[in-house]
């Protein structure tokens, strides 16, 4: 829920807020769902939908009973992340039997089994990606960023974790804007608009997925593996990112136009395109 929470404000306000408020503990959520719900959406993972709990008026689908609901009791930042915590944790009980690291283990290893092996590590970041992705809130960005801390700080003794989480490719808008500005879209014929395209066929996460094998992640870490797909993005995000390196962003490039910053060591092999016309 922390990398969750990481979505529409700033990452600085969102762990700041999270940190003087708190947020709601395993614990807490199977105390809060012990007795039969007040609301039926809450029975079960495939009944809660269409909750529609909104934090500032505090109303919801059902609005007779919000005041009986434990989902409206937890202090998160907007009525989406009350949502997003309960679904997780329902989807946690219901469908991985309250044990997520026995779920990943099954699912990373029915994936790594079937199917041709130069495919395997697609099979296996969708075996988890498409369950997940019906959680409510949450996008594939958020999903690979959370699944990769977890898989990639698994023990020696996981190491389809760690192979899994070395997959996770997390897009946001730093990134695509990075591919697009260079050029790397249009020359690979992969243009499109930020959204769930970065993560079709051909898309952002399709294109880092391709340069990865193509740069050796163990000559910067030994003990990183040779192909490190969430390397490449990590380092194209810290590339853009203003708390970062800070060179390739919206506050440094005026996006009407082609980018004139000569002093950055790309400029010359960069197509510099203009984001806006």
């Amino acid at each position: 829920m922390k990398a969750f929470s990481l979505q529409g404000i700033s990452d600085h306000a969102a762990r700041t807020y999270t940190h003087d408020h708190g947020s709601p503990a395993w614990l807490d959520l199977q105390q809060a769902t012990s007795q039969p719900p007040t609301c039926s959406k809450l029975r079960s993972y495939w009944s809660f939908h269409g909750c529609g709990y909104r934090k500032d008026s505090r109303t919801c689908a059902q609005p007779k009973i919000t005041s009986y609901c434990s989902l409206p009791r937890h202090d998160l930042r907007n009525g989406r992340l009350n949502q997003t915590t309960y679904s997780l944790f329902l989807f946690i009980r219901d469908v991985a039997d309250s044990n997520l690291v026995k779920w990943i283990d099954h699912a990373l290893d029915q994936a790594s089994l079937s199917g041709k092996a130069k495919h395997r590590a697609v099979r296996m970041r969708s075996a988890l990606i498409e369950p997940l992705r019906n959680v409510f809130g949450v996008s594939d960005k958020l999903l690979n960023m959370a699944l990769a801390d977890i898989l990639m700080a698994a023990p020696p003794t996981k190491p389809i974790w760690i192979e899994a989480g070395s997959g996770m490719i997390a897009i946001d808008t730093l990134v695509h804007n990075f591919l697009l500005r260079t050029g790397i879209q249009r020359r690979l014929g992969a243009k499109h608009v930020f959204g769930p395209a970065c993560y079709a066929t051909g898309g952002c996460a399709d294109i880092i997925a391709r340069i990865a094998p193509q740069i050796d992640a163990s000559q910067y870490n030994p003990d990183y593996p040779r192909t490190f797909p969430r390397f490449v993005q990590h380092a194209i995000w810290r590339w853009c990112a203003q708390l970062e390196l800070g060179v390739c962003n919206g506050n440094n490039i005026d996006d009407r136009f082609r980018c004139v910053n000569k002093s950055c060591p790309l400029f010359h092999s960069c197509e510099r395109v203009a984001l806006h016309d």
